[in-house]
């Protein structure tokens, strides 16, 4: 987590430090609907480097936004899942999500206007 020194005095900063990264918030997006496996993020997650998830994802953990549980299993088996604090987050996802909608509302409304002739 966090110290109280790394932390920005602006909690929207802060935030933007926690989750702020495509890549995280795409991650979260995942997790708030089930725990998913490694392979199982790089495959949805289109474009991102094994690289990038791995640090994403001990970031993630080491900010107490995600666990990480590793089952006694051959071979073994890794899955991660949102951890409290981490499903704190679902309603700016959520929010996110709606927000993003609206805006695809507008903007397809304002392309067909244009198709169209009209201002």
């Amino acid at each position: 987590m966090l110290t109280k020194e790394e932390m920005p005095e602006c909690p929207v900063a802060t935030t933007v430090q926690l989750i702020g990264s495509k890549w995280k918030l795409l991650i979260l997006r995942n997790l708030l609907k089930r725990p998913w496996r490694f392979n199982e993020l790089r495959k949805s997650l289109d474009g991102i480097s094994q690289k990038v998830l791995t640090d994403s994802l001990r970031s993630m953990e080491e900010d107490g936004i995600i666990t990480r549980t590793v089952y006694a299993e051959v071979p073994p088996r890794v899955e991660y899942a949102l951890s409290e604090l981490g499903e704190s987050m679902r309603p700016i996802i959520a929010s996110m999500e709606t927000w993003g909608m609206s805006y695809k509302t507008m903007v397809n409304k304002e392309s067909l206007n244009k198709s169209n002739g009209q201002h």
